[in-house]
């Protein structure tokens, strides 16, 4: 099913699959029609199926991702580029060793550089690059996108933030023990990635059906950061039937 509420597109998929060969299709199609496009990536569990089947497409149909410059929103403080349990080497790992991508077209922030002159140092970096033409996000159980925790200012760019507990709860599997989840990230900000030209949001399971919820029926408030999505002009949501249980319509 595919519906328009506010300004954004909403395609309903049966299941964590469904959405990421949804997702996949968009990135293609994008990457064919422009292929200079600049895309930010994410992390974490949603994306890795969508990147999967971007792996899948290369091998079969070779689609070129040689002129294309990655972004991405995040990256944990502390970690350098090699640490297994950072996003550079997950980005490494489930996507760009895997395609045509140039490793000088890829940009993560460098965890291990000091602080505000990374995070300046990086949105020159997405200004140089022209803007980013499609964001591929996903959401937290708390609302956040990016490591936007709730609370923070919808006027924020990229930023240092302190990870709320439930975010390095839900991160936690990654890691050997609670007490190596990282307590700080580098992140896009909000202001950030709604310049974003295009967005697509990935939100798959029961533990987002109330995150999602609020983002759509919701009010528009920082407590809940995804819910900023109501006011960008472009954007996609691709959720399961899970994810939206709590939809009223």
């Amino acid at each position: 099913m595919t519906a328009t509420k506010h300004h954004f597109q909403l395609i309903r998929a049966r299941n964590y699959n469904e959405i990421s060969t949804i997702a996949a299709r968009i990135v293609i199609g994008a990457v064919k029609k422009n292929p200079n496009i600049v895309i930010g990536f994410a992390t974490g569990s949603t994306p890795l199926g969508l990147y999967q089947q971007l792996i899948l497409d290369y091998q079969a149909n070779r689609t070129s991702y040689n002129q294309v410059r990655a972004f991405n929103l995040d990256e944990y403080i502390g970690f350098s580029q090699t640490n297994k349990n950072s996003y550079n080497f997950y980005m490494q790992q489930n996507l760009f060793h895997h395609i045509d991508i140039p490793s000088q077209h890829t940009f993560i922030p460098n965890g291990v550089a000091k602080q505000d002159e990374e995070c300046q140092h990086y949105e020159e970096l997405i200004a140089l690059a022209g803007g980013i033409d499609l964001q591929i996000l996903g959401l937290g159980a708390n609302g956040h996108i990016g490591f936007n925790e709730p609370g923070t200012s919808f006027a924020s760019m990229t930023h240092v933030v302190e990870l709320a507990e439930a975010t390095r709860k839900a991160n936690a599997k990654f890691f050997p023990d609670f007490n190596d989840v990282p307590t700080h990230a580098i992140t896009a900000g909000i202001a950030t990635i709604m310049k974003s030209k295009r967005i697509i949001l990935l939100v798959s399971g029961k533990g987002k059906a109330n995150a999602l919820q609020g983002l759509i029926e919701g009010d528009v408030t920082e407590l809940l950061p995804g819910s900023v999505l109501r006011r960008h002009q472009h954007v996609t949501i691709i959720a399961d039937d899970e994810a939206l249980s709590l939809i009223t319509c």
